[in-house]
């Protein structure tokens, strides 16, 4: 332990404690005053009866009586019985120093009286003597302040020296040099003693605050502790210690030994005799150690931790802390950490922990397991529609129907959402586990009553058995993907997990890995699809579509590639690279052509959309109003106003926006007039039974409708003269696409295709129509 000095006598102010104790030291000499001040009158008044001279009797008297009014002080100061504050020390100080001064120029002009005034060698002895044995004893006395010996010295020795330097003879002229070098050796012996006494008084203190400040951090620290000594006996206990072990105030701790504390705890009945010996006998062992003490009487089973250190001289410390409040606070957190607090049941980790024990007692086991992975059909409907309270009390009944379908050796958990896991043990074949999972299937499908409400879901399974070596990360991985089948499959049913799926999940995987490379690589490549103005008969837009020609693979659909990039997470990415790709291509065509680029929803609801495009502008040198940014309503569906906003500040930078695929969604009619569109591409399905009248009708009517609100009507999916001339008759329709004028090309034949384009059409009436092919 390391103590900071906060006394140190030379760097610091006295501390009035100190101050105190050193008047205290010179104020409680009553009896010595009295017989001196006696002796020292009576010698003055033999001196005045030697020589004759009557100067001499008032100093006599003078020195009587101060000396005894001295004596008389001291006495009432000794009879005080409360210690001396440093407030009376100030009281007391000048007083004291006051008489000391008066009674020393009394000595004095007794001296310089007799030396000056008689020539009697008797009375010059007496007079020099007393006065120096007096100084002497002064300044013993007096240690504790200097400051008084040297007043005295001056007052008392002054006159002394100076009638010897005066008298004349050569040897009274050489004891007054003497008695000066004596005064003022008597002077540094004085200070040496103040300084040793002062010092003593600082360490004194010093103690006195490290006892008080180790007895507070003692009695005041949250554990108890004990120290016993070489001998076994107990040397040090702290007032925490005996509020632990409930010792009463009657126990003589001093001295005691290791049996006579283990017996009071005992008695106190906060020790059991078991747990008393166990602690008895670590102490006597003499190392180190630890151990944990419960009490299982106590109905709160009182948990104490009990740490002996042993000390290099001999003898033990012993730490006690109780525990209980924190092994049950780390049993609580224990169970959140492991068990769902909505079902009860065990969650993930705690399954997956259990599953990895199971599993090294089934590799030793002839008999498999199966691990079914168990996803509840409509559950989101129900939260949707009637509430999470609703939601979580269903979760919580299929919970319970699971608990009581399942055996003792069976295990089940909430691995979170509407997800649970039952591990099946015991079985010898897997028509076991496909019975277990109709049952669920089955029991889990009946309805539910939840606040008056008649529920009814479903559930869909995966089973996954164990076989030699597997461990539970692989099982539940099998499971899921045997989940995901069933799930694909039509729902409500249960599925094995076999080896092909875990192929498509490999498939799947690298694909993952082969679009990050070539996304880092730009192995992707547009193409174009032209669309053909229908008065002009010229190609008014290109739309830019992504093409990859993988190297082993070849051509990938963007059909495999968009849902994977929008899983990844890449989608984004991928999106910023074409609406670039496809500005500066754009930049090569004539100034009468646009370019349209597909936003996915992820896409379109990052919060710098609106600067991606402005880069891709600025970038290229290509003009806002060459460049069109197609949507689909699902990007329309959620965040409205944000959504609105986005769009409203592409149009005021001049951006054409464009709803792609229009009759394949919710095809709300509230986009067309509340959002800021200029074009609708009405999808290819409207054209599906075109030559009868009801989709006919359909089609102009949307296009009519379109049209009317101010906006341009683009027809998706054009094969055929038939479909051109049907989809014309009317004019409402603006554009056309299709293969009918060309597939999708790459780069370099669609900036031919814009040469033929606008040098190569044939009117027909008063319209400009397009001849079949450009391509």
């Amino acid at each position: 332990m390391q103590l900071t000095d906060r006394n140190d006598v030379h760097s610091r102010k006295m501390s009035p404690s100190i101050y105190a104790a050193l008047v205290d030291s010179m104020c409680q000499n009553f009896w010595p005053m009295l017989t001196g001040s006696i002796s020292a009158g009576f010698a003055a008044l033999m001196t005045a009866v030697k020589t004759g001279n009557v100067w001499i009797w008032p100093c006599a008297i003078l020195i009587v009586v101060i000396g005894t009014m001295r004596a008389f002080q001291m006495r009432k100061y000794e009879k005080r019985t409360a210690t001396l504050t440093p407030e009376q020390a100030a009281d007391w100080e000048p007083r004291y120093r006051n008489g000391a001064v008066i009674y020393a120029c009394a000595l004095g002009l007794w001296c310089f009286i007799t030396l000056i005034g008689t020539s009697d060698p008797i009375a010059h002895m007496l007079c020099t003597t007393v006065t120096i044995g007096y100084t002497a004893g002064g300044a013993a006395r007096n240690y504790g302040r200097p400051r008084i010996v040297q007043w005295h010295i001056l007052g008392a020795c002054g006159p002394m020296s100076l009638a010897l330097a005066l008298n004349g003879d050569i040897y009274y002229v050489g004891l007054a040099v003497l008695l000066l070098l004596f005064f003022i050796a008597l002077r540094m012996i004085n200070l040496n003693l103040h300084s040793i006494f002062v010092r003593a008084l600082v360490a004194r203190e010093r103690e006195a605050a490290l006892a008080y400040q180790f007895d507070t951090a003692l009695n005041n620290m949250p554990h108890g502790l004990c120290m016993f000594g070489p001998d076994g006996r107990l040397a040090v206990v702290n007032r925490r210690f005996g509020e632990m072990m409930g010792i009463p105030a009657g126990f003589n701790a001093e001295g005691a030994s290791v049996s006579d504390l283990i017996a009071a705890c005992i008695q106190a009945d906060s020790l059991s005799s078991i747990n008393a010996r166990d602690v008895a006998a670590e102490i006597d062992a003499a190392r180190a150690g630890e151990i944990t003490t419960v009490d299982l009487r106590k109905s709160e089973g009182r948990a104490l931790s009990w740490t002996f250190q042993p000390m290099p001289a001999g003898g033990t410390v012993m730490l006690i802390e109780d525990i209980t409040e924190r092994r049950s606070a780390e049993a609580r957190i224990t169970h959140l950490a492991t068990y769902d607090d909505l079902t009860k049941l065990p969650n993930r980790v705690s399954f997956r922990d259990e599953i990895e024990r199971l599993l090294t007692l089934v590799h030793h086991d002839v008999r498999r397991s199966a691990l079914l992975f168990i996803d509840l059909d409509q559950f989101k409907q129900v939260n949707d529609t009637l509430g999470h309270p609703c939601g979580d009390q269903l979760l919580c009944l299929v919970a319970n129907r699971l608990r009581e379908m399942l055996r003792p050796e069976d295990f089940v958990a909430r691995f979170g959402g509407d997800e649970f896991v039952v591990f099946q043990q015991g079985i010898s074949r897997g028509e076991e586990a496909a019975a277990l999972a109709r049952r669920i299937v089955e029991r889990l499908s009946e309805s539910y009553k939840i606040d008056n409400h008649l529920v009814e879901i479903g559930a869909s399974i995966g089973i996954a058995l164990t076989y030699e070596g597997v461990k539970a990360d692989h099982l539940l991985k099998n499971a899921d993907m045997a989940l995901y089948r069933a799930k694909a499959d039509g729902r409500g049913r249960y599925c094995f997990f076999h080896e092909e799926m875990a192929l498509t999940v490999e498939a799947r995987r690298t694909l993952e890995i082969d679009l990050r490379k070539a996304l880092a690589d730009e192995e992707f490549e547009l193409f174009y699809q032209p669309l053909v103005n229908l008065k002009s008969g010229r190609i008014s837009t290109c739309e830019a579509l992504l093409r990859w020609n993988h190297p082993v693979r070849g051509p990938v659909s963007p059909i495999d590639i968009i849902p994977v990039a929008e899983d990844m997470g890449l989608i984004v990415d991928l999106g910023r690279w074409i609406l670039r790709k496809a500005c500066v291509e754009c930049m090569k065509w004539p100034d009468a052509v646009s370019v349209a680029v597909n936003f996915s929803p992820q896409q379109f609801h990052q919060r710098d959309v609106v600067s991606e495009v402005r880069y891709a502008l600025e970038a290229s040198g290509l003009p806002a109003h060459r460049l069109e940014i197609e949507i689909t309503e699902t990007s329309l569906l959620r965040n409205t106003q944000w959504t609105q906003d986005v769009l409203a500040q592409l149009r005021q930078a001049g951006v054409r926006i464009s709803l792609d695929d229009f009759g394949t969604g919710y095809s709300s009619l509230s986009y067309l007039h509340n959002l800021p569109l200029q074009k609708v591409k009405i999808d290819r399905s409207f054209l599906q039974g075109i030559d009868t009248e009801r989709p006919l009708m359909l089609l102009r009517g949307v296009a009519r409708l379109s049209a009317d609100l101010g906006m341009s009507v683009v027809v998706e999916g054009i094969e055929t003269s038939e479909q051109l001339e049907l989809i014309s008759a009317e004019g409402t329709v603006t554009e056309a696409q299709g293969y009918l004028f060309s597939k999708p090309v790459p780069a370099a034949q669609v900036r031919r295709l814009l040469d033929a384009s606008h040098g190569r059409h044939e009117t027909v009436g008063h319209n400009r129509v397009p001849s079949r092919s450009i391509a």
